[in-house]
């Protein structure tokens, strides 16, 4: 009897972006060395993954670069220095950046496409930021980027501004447009309706639809996989979950799930195991109950980050009657 199963198959339209390093970043102010960063890029080269989020290309005024690494900002000589003459035909790897509106000098800040090893550029915004969003993706489009439009924490805005989102990013050259659960809070009736008000807002403009799930609630990649259950051809992840507060959902595990014989998963375990988990020992990410109860609340994990760097981060009774009393 054969040990495969014929009736499981494959998507190949559908396309893994690995934000390690720019997620995980927000972990450790981006104060990666450049050893890590390449040993990333080469994984996700030797896996076959289709993207990888390199950082951000946000201001260094904002982001000074005495207190944030060169990962916050993407300059071109740093991405030359790390990655060199990078072609995404040969490697198969396309290279992002995510622009924060209201925290990039996008005017200015981005060269055109064919000057950058960058090919794509993930403009993430507020519902309240949309209008400066809008313009940030025609500039980038405009410069020969792919554009994706990721409008954040919308676990916490209303029917109405999701709607006026959708609106105006139909109209745009994004060629999708992200679900962010930014505070991990999100059920997998929630990511359904998303999933469906976004393709209804989106029909007939050839955009995508995306996942980017945390994993307060140990749910990101349950979500990630309803998500494309129901549709959804670009799904974020990182090695080991590695980013803000509970992290994300885990590119190993993604790959694994998703049977497409063009992935390979030996490069991801072994950066992870030579990398990620000294990492591990230095650094605090990943589910624990701080971040449970954020994310329970449909708040920022950032109280949770702040309790698990103080002095008694293993003190989750008082934070869990401090968060309540808060509320």
């Amino acid at each position: 009897m054969s040990d495969k199963a014929p009736w499981i198959t494959y998507r190949p339209e559908l396309k893994v972006l690995d934000c390690t390093i720019r997620d995980g970043g927000l972990v450790n102010a981006h104060q990666f060395s450049d050893d890590f960063v390449k040993a990333v890029y080469h994984a996700c080269v030797d896996a076959g993954i289709d993207y990888m989020e390199i950082g951000y290309k946000n201001s260094s005024r904002t982001f000074p670069k005495d207190r944030f690494g060169p990962w916050r900002h993407c300059d071109e000589a740093d991405l030359q220095r790390v990655v060199g003459d990078h072609d995404p035909e040969t490697t198969g790897l396309k290279l992002a950046a995510m622009a924060d509106a209201g925290k990039s000098d996008w005017q200015t800040q981005f060269v055109p496409a064919a000057e950058s090893p960058l090919s794509a550029i993930r403009v993430a915004f507020y519902a309240h930021q949309v209008s400066e969003a809008v313009d940030m993706i025609r500039h980038a489009s405009e410069l020969g980027y792919e554009t994706t439009a990721n409008l954040m924490a919308i676990s916490s805005i209303t029917e109405e501004e999701i709607d006026t989102v959708l609106e105006a990013v139909a109209d745009t050259p994004a060629s999708t447009m992200v679900i962010v659960d930014s505070f991990g809070h999100l059920y997998r009736e929630q990511i359904d309706r998303l999933y469906h008000k976004y393709s209804a807002a989106l029909e007939g403009t050839g955009k995508e639809v995306g996942i980017h799930a945390h994993n307060n609630l140990q749910l990101a990649f349950a979500n990630t996989i309803e998500a494309i259950i129901l549709g959804c051809n670009r799904v974020d992840s990182t090695l080991s979950g590695f980013g803000r507060g509970a992290g994300n959902c885990h590119t190993e595990l993604l790959l694994g799930f998703l049977r497409n014989p063009k992935f390979d998963l030996r490069p991801v375990i072994a950066v992870i195991q030579e990398y990620l988990l000294p990492l591990r020992r230095a650094l605090d990410w990943g589910p624990s109950i701080p971040y449970n109860i954020t994310g329970q609340l449909n708040q920022h994990p950032r109280s949770a980050i702040e309790w698990r760097e103080g002095e008694t981060p293993d003190d989750f009774l008082a934070f869990y009657d401090k968060i309540v009393a808060d509320i």
